[in-house]
């Protein structure tokens, strides 16, 4: 009554459409938003912003957004805002890496949400 022949050859068909199903599936996308602080009011902020972008770029972000933030006296932070596959993981080594370039106080996260459509 049970025919092997045919729960192999359906067993094949489950594999080769789990197959096609892996190689579909995809990570979502997340919006990033990231503060940088200056240490001086008299830093240049489009060179930092073009240096944040690299950044970010290099980490296969696209950059939405950005816009000047003033502080006071003077400083104004930059507010970038970027997206990125989810895959990549956490957004935490780009601020590292901002962090790390000269002129630059601090660089932090200050929002990570899921992109939707």
């Amino acid at each position: 009554m049970f025919d092997a022949s045919i729960a192999e050859r359906l067993l094949q068909s489950i594999n080769a459409l789990n197959a096609d199903l892996r190689g579909q599936t995809k990570m979502a996308m997340v919006i990033v938003t990231l503060k940088i602080m200056p240490e001086d009011p008299e830093l240049s902020l489009e060179d930092l912003k073009t240096k944040a972008e690299e950044i970010i770029t290099n980490f296969e972000g696209k950059v939405q957004t950005t816009k000047e933030e003033p502080v006071g006296f003077g400083l104004k932070a930059i507010v970038l805002s970027f997206s990125v596959d989810e895959s990549k993981g956490s957004p935490d080594p780009i601020a590292e890496k901002i962090e790390a370039l000269e002129g630059v106080k601090s660089a932090q996260v200050t929002m990570v949400s899921r992109a939707l459509g």
